[in-house]
């Protein structure tokens, strides 16, 4: 095991394959063929979409090929599947690829723009790829009507009928009282800001001023109770549920001769793939995975310096008060002008996101107000045990995926950005080291001189698409020929 750090590199196996088909660079047709709506609120996303259990009139907002619906066995959900045909002028590949966000995250990260499409350059190398939107995420719903809102945390105040005359203001308020959600709601704002001022000693107007900004973008929860109520999940249901029946479905239309999927995961999509390996090994299964790429993702963060270190008591509120969901596209949504604008109250919540010019203003303020959603707090506290002792566990407490992943046959590429502040080069080694030798590849993304990467930019930013996209297909091709 050796650690080359002017490449930035750590090889544990000899991955130099032959190959017939070098990477191409990003052709000029794959960056011009295909432009994107304008911009639409997080409002606009369930918008004509009915919930059929197969290909969609696609609403605006999803740009890709086609538009699918999978049920998930034992639940009233559906979940999205965005499908990216592969392009005609590629080689043919034998396996599909499947696409898995991070948690709280939709499909919008991996096709942010025509220039730096993640999951159009994988068509355009022939991949038939698939974005699976996990429950209550992008387009994926629930067996009831959103009607035009897709985000049951979207503000209700918007429809013109909310503050009608016929309104029952008591039954209202009796709802509000019977959930208890106000106050829950009134001491989770407290907590935020005293978090955001532990990170960034603010002026009192400041921070008077956030609080009123943050308050404001989350008093609509009050008003949506009942859909809240429904944001019942955790990491588990996504594993044993979402997950394989997407990965069902893909086969299904695919037909991939072997049965298997190519997979790649940023974040918590990646943290589900070293899960799913881990729960497969220890059960003597097969994952139905030829290969999978993790990217900046790990199974144990204790010992890193992760910056989320510092959102630990979210955790508190949620489990204390029992509030049952962190609204996390609200409050980046409502926290951005602080981080964007002067004085730059919340200067450090940006580099979270992505590294000093690596995105363009106008698609960082797009990722971060159209790309987060609204998540259960019992996902979150389980996602917590990764900053534990062992590791992420599952719901019982008792399964340490960690401990089960050198079982795995399947061969894995590790990316990670060497300034990703939210899953650090060093948690991401805490997981590459479980892996055995033959089968894991290790690569940081970024330069002492720069270009350097942040969480979302080896997913995102331009400078992905000339130096991290080819290393993925790269591994991808040599495995999907294997």
């Amino acid at each position: 095991m050796m650690l080359l750090p002017f490449q930035s590199i750590l090889h544990f196996d000899s991955f130099n394959p032959s190959r017939s088909d070098p990477v191409p660079e990003f052709p000029y047709s794959f960056r011009c063929r295909r432009t994107r709506s304008p911009a639409l609120t997080k409002a606009a996303f369930k918008r004509n979409v009915d919930n059929k259990n197969d290909k969609e009139k696609k609403p605006n907002i999803c740009t890709a090929d086609e538009l699918h619906y999978v049920h998930v066995d034992k639940s009233e959900w559906k979940v999205a599947l965005w499908r990216y045909l592969p392009s005609p002028q590629a080689p043919t590949r034998n396996h599909p690829l499947m696409l898995l966000s991070g948690v709280g995250t939709n499909a919008i990260a991996y096709d942010l723009s025509p220039e730096s499409s993640f999951a159009r350059f994988m068509c355009s190398q022939g991949y038939d790829t698939w974005i699976l939107e996990l429950r209550g995420a992008g387009l994926s719903t629930q067996g009831m009507d959103f009607g035009q809102y897709k985000d049951p945390l979207d503000s209700i105040s918007q429809r013109k009928d909310f503050f009608g005359k016929d309104t029952d203001y008591k039954s209202f308020l009796e709802t509000e009282k019977r959930y208890a959600f106000a106050s829950q709601i009134t001491d989770l704002i407290e907590k935020l800001v005293n978090i955001i001022e532990e990170v960034e000693r603010s002026s009192p107007v400041r921070a008077f001023d956030m609080q009123n900004s943050i308050s404001t973008a989350l008093k609509d929860m009050q008003k949506q109770l009942d859909l809240i109520a429904k944001y019942d999940w955790d990491f588990v249901n996504y594993l044993e549920e979402d997950v394989p029946a997407a990965m069902e479905y893909i086969k299904d239309k695919s037909e991939p001769k072997d049965g298997k999927l190519l997979a790649i995961g940023h974040s918590m999509g990646g943290i589900l793939l070293y899960a799913m390996l881990s729960r497969c090994g220890y059960e003597g299964k097969d994952p139905g995975l030829s290969a999978v790429t993790t990217l900046a993702s790990s199974l144990d963060y204790m010992s890193s310096r992760s910056s989320l270190k510092l959102l630990l008591p979210l955790a508190d509120p949620a489990q204390v008060l029992n509030v049952p969901v962190i609204p996390i596209g609200t409050l980046l949504a409502a926290a951005h002008p602080f981080a964007a604008n002067p004085p730059y109250l919340l200067s450090w919540l940006s580099p979270q996101i992505s590294a000093p010019d690596m995105l363009q203003p106008k698609l960082f303020e797009k990722l971060v107000t159209e790309n987060f959603e609204t998540v259960p707090a019992k996902l979150l506290l389980q996602l917590a045990t990764a900053f534990e002792e062992g590791g992420l566990r599952d719901r019982s407490g008792t399964f340490f995926y960690k401990n089960h992943l050198s079982k795995s046959n399947v061969p894995v590429l590790a990316i990670a950005g060497d300034q990703d502040l939210i899953c650090p080069p060093d948690a991401v080694y805490e997981t590459v080291k479980l892996i055995r030798e033959p089968l894991v590849t290790y690569k940081v993304f970024g330069e002492p001189g720069g270009p350097h990467f942040a969480h979302y930019d080896i997913v995102g930013a331009q400078r992905a698409v000339d130096l991290v996209y080819p290393c993925i297909i790269e591994f991808l091709n040599h495995h999907d020929a294997a």
